[in-house]
């Protein structure tokens, strides 16, 4: 019955001993486990934990040649239609701020807002709301200020659509 504990347990430290690896030597950005192709390249010994090497990726079939190869050219036509559709959006997008910034104007009527609520009783939480939208503000203006800084980047619309 004693050997009957033992036969598993040997046979587990025999696989675990068999898969343990051998030494790796690290030749620049390679690893090797090969001595003599280490010692030709004067690589060194890794010390200290297994080594994992993860291939890079191969591009996908998907990807079309003008996606993959840096430096190639857009048509003109395409370019022109990018700029266009982007310059319409950065005008909505300043649209919509401006349209924000103007109830927020409103809303904080010159520091003085209408109370709320509850806050006629909490004059802190009254002070709270206004800091609040005095913040909201400052942040809209922020906002327009840098649809206003791309705009004046994007390429001007042309004449012809």
């Amino acid at each position: 019955m004693k050997y009957a504990l033992l036969i598993p347990l040997a046979a587990t430290l025999f696989v675990a001993t068999s898969y343990s690896q051998e030494r790796i030597y690290r030749c620049g950005n390679e690893y090797t486990n090969t001595v003599s192709e280490a010692q030709a390249k004067n690589c060194k010994l890794v010390s200290g934990g297994n080594v994992t090497v993860v291939p890079a990726p191969k591009p996908s079939a998907g990807r079309t040649a003008a996606a993959t190869q840096p430096g190639q050219r857009v048509d003109a036509g395409d370019q022109k239609s990018r700029d266009s559709d982007a310059r319409q959006i950065l005008e909505s997008e300043l649209k919509k701020a401006e349209a924000r910034q103007a109830e927020l104007l409103k809303e904080y009527n010159n520091g003085e807002p209408e109370k709320q609520g509850g806050e006629a009783r909490n004059h802190q939480k009254y002070l709270d709301r206004v800091a609040e939208l005095k913040a909201s503000i400052a942040r809209n203006e922020s906002d327009i200020a840098g649809i206003r800084r791309e705009l004046g980047r994007a390429p001007a619309a042309s004449a012809a659509k």
